[in-house]
């Protein structure tokens, strides 16, 4: 399996950034770290290894994108605006800096995004900010608001940022239509740590079932922790159903 690392500058946040490619061809997918992660993680989890046979039969590529959440949503340091005004800058550095390089690397013009807790609600962040860019979504056990890291301050840039607080009011025909023809999958567990992950998982079933977005929204077992070795069992699983057979069993 094609592997490669990459390193460059980064204007929009003003140090380096990194991140990590697998596989030779297929459809590119901008994998997200989970909090506080890095672009290694992926790998290090097994995630990459469950992902293996689409990788090895080029159906898939995966770029797996490093993180800033401690200098913005997790940065106790700093008030809650400049959390969220950090935020900013990361989706700058993604959709300015890196995403030409996976055009010219892929040969594609849009991409599918994933990830796990905070990946998942990084991934469902800028599929619906930018669906232009993305197509296809595939979001674990996430959160999809920041009201945790900025409760009522952060400003625009934190309301801009969380997809149930910007999609109940989303009417912009260009959007919708764009989710509608999308591939859209939230799963979640029911077992220890998914609390808050299921409430927005409903939450989130809930609006797009309102704007008639249509989405596979799974809520696994009661066994099903918010924990790696589930990941790992749901990540081969959807990507076989997004490439094959689109759509809930």
């Amino acid at each position: 399996m094609n592997v490669e690392y990459h390193r460059h500058y980064s204007q929009a946040l003003g140090h380096e950034m990194e991140f990590k490619v697998y596989g030779e061809r297929g459809q590119p997918i901008v994998v997200f770290p989970a909090q506080n992660g890095r672009f290694y993680d992926y790998e290090n989890f097994g995630m990459v290894e469950a992902a293996r046979p689409f990788l090895e039969s080029g159906q898939i590529q995966l770029y797996t994108v490093d993180s800033i959440d401690w200098q913005s949503w997790t940065n106790q340091s700093v008030p809650p605006a400049l959390r969220a005004r950090r935020h900013t800058d990361y989706d700058r550095y993604i959709m300015e800096e890196f995403f030409p390089f996976l055009r010219e690397h892929s040969g594609s013009e849009i991409a599918w995004a994933t990830g796990c807790s905070m990946g998942a609600f990084h991934s469902a962040n800028f599929f619906f900010r930018h669906p232009d860019h993305f197509d296809g979504l595939l979001a674990l056990s996430g959160l999809y608001q920041v009201g945790g890291f900025t409760g009522d301050e952060g400003g625009m840039d934190a309301y801009y940022n969380s997809p149930l607080w910007y999609l109940k009011n989303m009417d912009d025909p260009w959007y919708l239509e764009r989710y509608r023809r999308a591939k859209i999958v939230f799963a979640v567990g029911q077992g220890r740590w998914e609390g808050e992950c299921i409430r927005d998982t409903r939450e989130m079933e809930q609006i797009l079932r309102a704007k008639g977005i249509p989405a596979w929204v799974d809520y696994w077992g009661y066994d099903v922790d918010h924990d790696w070795p589930w990941w790992r069992k749901m990540l081969p699983y959807f990507l076989g159903k997004m490439l094959h057979g689109w759509g809930p069993p």
